[in-house]
């Protein structure tokens, strides 16, 4: 891609309008001191004493987050949180990022999901610990569902994009429901020039007549003879997961990303041809964090086939934001469009 194709790709981001219906996440840090540790009087167990504290906007926040960052023009949330501390403290972000939050509902019925993740203060920076997890243990209520459901019907024909956040690996546990995918099937078929993108952590088999997202495991677990997902080699062939692009992008009837770490994203080209992608070569010493990687890639998809990129260029700018967001260590990382540029001067511009 040319640096001009760039340019002009990114400022359009500012005129689109995208919805990002899913599951919303409280990512909470917790900063812990072991100098200060003291001895629980009751239990005589160490007693941990937290002297920060970090809340950031997860899974589907995480999208939401780097759109933000990205300078999408409106943004919107379709999805629930629990009418609990945790939910008004993710509301309370997402309002911050000037995000339209109407359609993310409160309920007494379900808990706000949240990833608590302890870190340790140490000679070597922060240490993290094990993540404490908060989420739904009981079915979606079918009355949320609907709601979601009104939701993305009164919203499709107002903006250019709906993203859907599958995040969980449970069915029928979080918002991405069976019957939102149906609904999001049909959405697509009443809405032909609507851009609907699917990113799924279990059920990247289950969607139809939507453009989708997966990693490689994802897809050689559904679609692969191959489907032991420990075998490294073969969830990383190339050959097998062009025969993996080819029988998903069957599957859905609509185009198909496939990350593959550090390897880059396979899609198709103008031919109909896979072409992989290549990730952005970072330099072997640099420290990476790839947790909110593939969030942050799908936002840089989206944003610019709204903006009306190719399949290919699409990936390739998903790559460039994905390489700034992994070199922020110790949260979720964003990158805005100016860094995005930047990235793309300091590794690919030829003097």
């Amino acid at each position: 891609m040319e640096q001009q194709r760039l340019k002009d790709i990114l400022n359009k981001f500012p005129m689109h309008k995208i919805a990002v219906v899913g599951d919303f996440f409280l990512d909470k840090w917790l900063e812990i001191d072991r100098t200060l540790d003291e001895p629980s009087v009751e239990t005589g167990l160490t007693a941990y004493q937290v002297v920060a504290k970090r809340c950031y906007a997860g899974a589907a926040g995480t999208v939401i987050s780097n759109l933000a960052a990205l300078e999408v023009g409106q943004l919107f949330c379709i999805g629930f949180t629990g009418d609990d501390g945790d939910g008004y403290e993710l509301h309370r972000i997402l309002q911050n990022l000037n995000v339209n939050v109407d359609s993310l509902f409160k309920s007494n019925k379900v808990v706000t999901p949240t990833y608590t993740k302890p870190v340790f203060r140490g000679v070597n920076g922060l240490e993290e610990t094990h993540r404490l997890d908060n989420i739904n243990i009981l079915p979606t209520p079918v009355e949320l569902e609907q709601k979601i459901i009104d939701s993305l019907w009164n919203i499709a024909p107002k903006v250019d994009a709906i993203i859907a956040l599958d995040q969980l690996v449970r069915q029928g546990y979080g918002v991405i429901t069976s019957r939102i995918r149906h609904e999001l099937e049909k959405i697509a078929d009443k809405h032909p020039n609507l851009l609907i993108y699917a990113d799924s952590r279990a059920f990247i088999n289950q969607f139809h007549n939507v453009i989708v997202k997966c990693n490689n495991f994802e897809a050689v677990k559904h679609f692969s003879a191959y489907n032991d997902q420990n075998d490294s080699e073969k969830t990383t062939d190339i050959k097998t997961l062009e025969n993996c692009l080819q029988k998903l992008s069957e599957n859905t009837g609509k185009p198909v990303f496939i990350t593959s770490g550090s390897r880059g994203i396979i899609v198709k080209n103008k031919d109909g041809n896979a072409v992989l992608i290549p990730a952005v070569s970072l330099p072997a010493e640099t420290a990476i964090d790839i947790v909110g990687a593939g969030d942050a890639c799908s936002s840089g998809i989206v944003s610019t086939l709204c903006s009306g990129g190719s399949l290919q260029e699409a990936a390739f700018v998903g790559n460039l934001v994905a390489s700034i967001t992994i070199q922020i260590i110790g949260t979720t990382g964003t990158s805005t469009r100016k860094q995005v540029l930047d990235q793309y001067t300091k590794y690919f511009q030829t003097n």
